[in-house]
């Protein structure tokens, strides 16, 4: 019983060690990611504002409200249980989350700004009443942070993403260049493959494998 003891005595500072580690490594990526997403919101924030102060169009500021959110849900959300880190995982959250902050509000728009605007409204409801309903449990990488299958998740099983589809239509609609087009394709593809990829974490939970079969379709019903 000694050497056994003995044993576990020099096994336990070993693992304590491993423990801090992981600690501070999960400490370490959180700051990351939001000083990571609070800087690209500061580079949105200015391109919306110069181009809102030269047109007046309200179709960015809308968008421009979505992002601040992320940024607030960043900071407050609870620690994940489990976590998707897969270097394919983050390349696609990557992409599905960077496109946005590199459009240009420019272009003729194709239609007047209050109907885009009014376009962009609605998604934009969908996406605060999402990120809100999903609270602390709101996350970048495909996570576990609490399943949520309340309110507007009972439609879809990522109503953001669906917001975030609608929002960006909008948007195409009043600045439809070229760069715009190509940077929200790429990057809401991502977003679709990314929502398959959050499943594939969630799914481990039975709670959430329940919520599946309940909710049929992830973005868009009838479709996908």
């Amino acid at each position: 019983m000694a050497v056994l003891s003995q044993a576990l005595d020099g096994i336990r500072p070993m693992v304590e060690a491993r423990d801090r580690r992981a600690a501070m490594h999960e400490r370490a990526s959180e700051f990351v990611a939001r000083a990571f997403i609070s800087a690209l919101f500061v580079l949105l924030a200015s391109k919306i504002g110069a181009e809102f102060a030269t047109t007046g169009h309200l179709t960015g500021l809308l968008l421009l409200v979505s992002e601040l959110l992320v940024v607030v849900l960043t900071v407050v959300r609870r620690p994940a249980a489990v976590v998707d880190r897969a270097l394919a995982t983050r390349i696609v959250s990557g992409i599905s989350i960077v496109g946005v902050y590199f459009i240009r509000p420019i272009g003729e728009a194709l239609l007047p700004d209050v109907v885009t605007a009014c376009i962009s409204g609605a998604g934009l409801l969908v996406i605060i009443t999402g990120k809100l309903t999903l609270g602390r449990s709101f996350g970048l990488l495909p996570a576990n942070r609490g399943v949520v299958c309340r309110g507007i998740y009972t439609v879809v099983r990522h109503p953001i993403y669906a917001g975030y589809l609608v929002t960006h239509a909008a948007f195409l609609l009043a600045h439809p260049t070229a760069w715009n087009i190509a940077l929200l394709v790429v990057s809401d593809l991502a977003l679709l493959v990314r929502a398959v990829y959050e499943e594939r974490t969630l799914a481990l939970d039975a709670e959430y494998t329940d919520y599946m079969s309940r909710v049929r379709w992830r973005v868009i019903p009838g479709a996908f």
